[in-house]
C-alpha cells in the first residue's frame, strides 16, 4: 500500500492568525485547559497543530484549537497539509478518537510518571493526576423502572483526595454525582 505524505511544509504563524474550523467538535473542559497549561509552561510547544489553507490562503485549524486559544499572541509551529476541505473534515472526525482507541499501560505509565522531575507544581500535579487515572474497580448499577432509567456507576478511589479530585471533573464535565464513604 502506498501512502501519501500530506504535509506541505512547516510554518511558524502567531496563533491569533489561524481561523478555527466551524466543524470543530471538541469541548474543552477545564480540567483539560489546566493540564494543557501546565505543560505548555513546564515544556512549551513541542507538537504541531494542523491546518489546510483555504482560498483565500487563510490557515484554518484541523487539530490544534485549544493550544491556539491558550495562546493567541504566540508565533507557534503549524503544519501545513495538502488536504482539501472534505480531506480535512474526515481528519477532523477521526484523528481524536482513533488516538483514543490506544490502550493505557498503568504500571509503565505511573513508572513513567514517577520518574520524571518537573519544574513546576502544576506540571507535578498533572502527573499525580494521569497515574492516579487507572482505572479502579468499577461497578455499573442500572436503577430505576423501565419508563424512566437511570444508570449510575460506582468508581473506588484509592485515597478521600483522589476522590476529591474526581468529583470535582465530573462535576466540571456537567456530570450530576455525589460522594459515597462505606
Amino acid at each position: 500500500m502506498k501512502i501519501r505524505d500530506r504535509i506541505k511544509e512547516l510554518r511558524r504563524v502567531p496563533a491569533k492568525d489561524l481561523i478555527p474550523n466551524k466543524k470543530n467538535w471538541r469541548r474543552h473542559p477545564k480540567t483539560q485547559i489546566k493540564a494543557m497549561n501546565a505543560v505548555l509552561k513546564e515544556i512549551g510547544f513541542a507538537d504541531a497543530l494542523l491546518a489546510r489553507e483555504n482560498k483565500k490562503g487563510e490557515l484554518v485549524l484541523i487539530d490544534g484549537h485549544m493550544r491556539a486559544d491558550l495562546s493567541p499572541d504566540t508565533v507557534v509551529p503549524v503544519l501545513v497539509l495538502d488536504l482539501s476541505e472534505k480531506e480535512a473534515e474526515k481528519m477532523l472526525a477521526t484523528s481524536d478518537p482513533i488516538a483514543a482507541m490506544a490502550e493505557t499501560d498503568w504500571d509503565a505509565l505511573t513508572d513513567l510518571a514517577d520518574s520524571i522531575d518537573f519544574k513546576t507544581p502544576e506540571f507535578g500535579d498533572l502527573l499525580k493526576d494521569i497515574a492516579l487515572d487507572e482505572p479502579k474497580a468499577t461497578d455499573p448499577e442500572s436503577v430505576g423502572t423501565i419508563g424512566d432509567m437511570e444508570y449510575r456507576i460506582i468508581i473506588e478511589c484509592a485515597s478521600e483526595h483522589e476522590q476529591a479530585r474526581l468529583l470535582d471533573r465530573f462535576a466540571t464535565d456537567g456530570l450530576k454525582c455525589k460522594a459515597l464513604v462505606s
